[in-house]
């Protein structure tokens, strides 16, 4: 009976050994001619690929991990996870295929880990759910809605610079990153969902809990066999990461019943309802939110829809707009003459108004600071990094990308092509004169993504930043504390730092 027992055992594990070379057979036979043909790739080994590379990273040596194969290879390469082809496109070429593309617009296998977090909104979803998702949320962008939004910014704005001042004789050197976090925060709930933060005290809970689930995602995400929800599950992950994402999904759940009150209470006529004439009363104004309730009430989206919605630009409009802002100021206090030659122009524009008179069109006009903000988003931009599922066999520069390869586009490494960024590290506003952008091709810069699956939002973030940055400006001069070289950054989905970012604050002398 022993004998027959491992006779067992024995055909079973011949069995599965004879599956896993086919599979292998099957996987060069399909893959091996095409972008490993044609871009370069480090040695894979049999079965795994270049798995064995990555199972040691941490957050911190993942990020590193990126740079140094760009860095090594100099174009875009192709890697191999299991039995999972990647392209790693860092050349605006393979990203212009990409980006322009209606065929690649399904998000890769990656997003799916995010689920649990964000659900199926406008980051994840893809084909008709997006489509409609995107014609919904589109209108709650519109020039005119920026317009009310920037009421917003200027309040909160003036908040912040407020407390700058009162604990400048305390610490006149803070680590911005946690201020600027609060800030956009709060202008993204009180813009998106209608509701000041003042007083939530589950807003800081929030944003403790953030980044916490970033470092769980990121290490699922270097275990291909964790992808599964079922051993997630069974390793105990999973408990783990409900634990954090209760309070983040109370936080949204709480605002929308209250937002969805006070609608129901003060739009009668939803087939009348619109984004430009809806006005509740002097202290209630349009939320993003309300575009979302008015789609309910004509059975286009669901509770459960308008969750994963908030859920999903609570996150994306503070976090990515906080990484923006925070490294637009940064680089401003390690220049201090370009500095001075934001706020001249700002001062210009100003005139004899007061800082919250300043319109869109005002923010508009200041091309110093536009160009200073692009060429911050260039050596860092907010997103460093998104990838796409090849749904469908292609053709990427005369070689066959074949269905179900990933394509990784390392935005951070794609920004300092020396091709189209001459010395790529140095800080240099005139690359985004007019008569030098327009020599570039388009898909060489994407802070904001490009093509169809673009930042929705984008807009809304640049008038932000400029709105603090012009605020924070007429208040203080900056002046660098956190060096650029000792900055040390995380893999994840938003471009963080380990270590503090801080800046000088000193009153200006008007």
């Amino acid at each position: 009976r022993v004998m027959e027992f491992l006779t067992i055992i024995l055909y079973v594990i011949c069995g599965l050994l004879s599956l896993l070379l086919l599979r292998e057979l099957k996987f060069n036979f399909t893959f091996e001619s095409d972008i490993y043909d044609k871009f370069p790739s480090s040695n894979k080994y049999p079965f795994i690929g270049n798995l064995l590379e990555i199972l040691s990273l941490d957050s911190v040596s993942t990020f590193t991990y990126g740079r140094e194969q760009a860095l090594k290879y100099k174009e875009s390469y192709a890697q191999r996870f299991l039995y999972r082809p990647v392209l790693n496109c860092i050349r605006y070429n393979e990203v212009e295929h990409l980006l322009s593309s209606t065929k690649h617009t399904v998000k890769s296998e990656i997003y799916t880990l995010l689920h649990p977090f964000l659900g199926d909104g406008l980051l994840m979803s893809s084909g008709k759910k997006w489509f409609n998702r995107r014609r919904i949320l589109t209108p709650a962008f519109h020039f005119n809605i920026l317009k009310k939004f920037l009421t917003v910014f200027q309040e909160e704005s003036a908040k912040l610079v407020s407390k700058l001042k009162e604990n400048l004789d305390k610490n006149d050197s803070p680590d911005i990153r946690p201020i600027i976090s609060r800030f956009t925060l709060n202008t993204i709930c009180e813009t998106e969902m209608g509701v000041k933060l003042d007083s939530h005290k589950e807003a800081d809970t929030y944003r403790s809990k953030i980044p916490q689930i970033a470092v769980k995602t990121l290490h699922r995400m270097l275990r291909p066999w964790l992808y599964s929800p079922r051993l997630y599950k069974l390793f105990g992950y999973q408990s783990k990461l409900d634990i954090l994402l209760k309070p983040v999904h109370n936080f949204t759940k709480n605002i929308i019943k209250q937002r969805r009150v006070l609608f129901h209470e003060n739009v009668e006529d939803v087939s009348q309802f619109s984004e430009e004439n809806v006005y509740f009363n002097k202290k209630q104004k349009y939320a993003m939110l309300d575009t979302l309730l008015a789609a309910e009430a004509r059975n286009e989206i669901d509770e459960n829809g308008i969750r994963e919605e908030v859920n999903t630009f609570t996150f994306e409009g503070h976090d990515t707009t906080s990484s923006g802002i925070v490294f637009t100021i940064f680089m401003l206090s390690h220049h201090e003459e370009l500095q001075e030659q934001v706020y001249q122009e700002m001062k210009e524009i100003l005139g004899d108004r007061k800082q919250n008179e300043l319109t869109v069109q005002d923010y508009n006009d200041m091309k110093i600071m536009d160009r200073f903000i692009k060429e911050t988003l260039r050596i860092y931009p907010p997103v460093p990094f998104i990838s796409r599922l090849i749904t469908e066999n292609d053709i990427m520069d005369g070689v066959k990308i074949r269905k179900d390869s990933h394509a990784h586009i390392h935005i951070y490494d794609l920004h300092r092509d020396p091709n189209v960024f001459p010395d790529p590290e140095k800080f240099d506003i005139d690359r985004f004169l007019p008569e030098n952008a327009e020599k570039r091709n388009p898909y060489a810069y994407v802070p904001f993504s490009a093509g169809p699956r673009n930042c929705i939002g984008q807009k809304y973030a640049i008038l932000e930043i400029k709105t603090i940055v012009a605020n924070i400006l007429h208040t203080f001069k900056l002046k660098a504390v956190t060096k650029r070289e000792d900055i040390l950054f995380i893999a994840d989905l938003v471009l963080r730092t380990v270590n503090p970012v801080q800046v000088k604050f000193s009153l200006r002398n008007k």
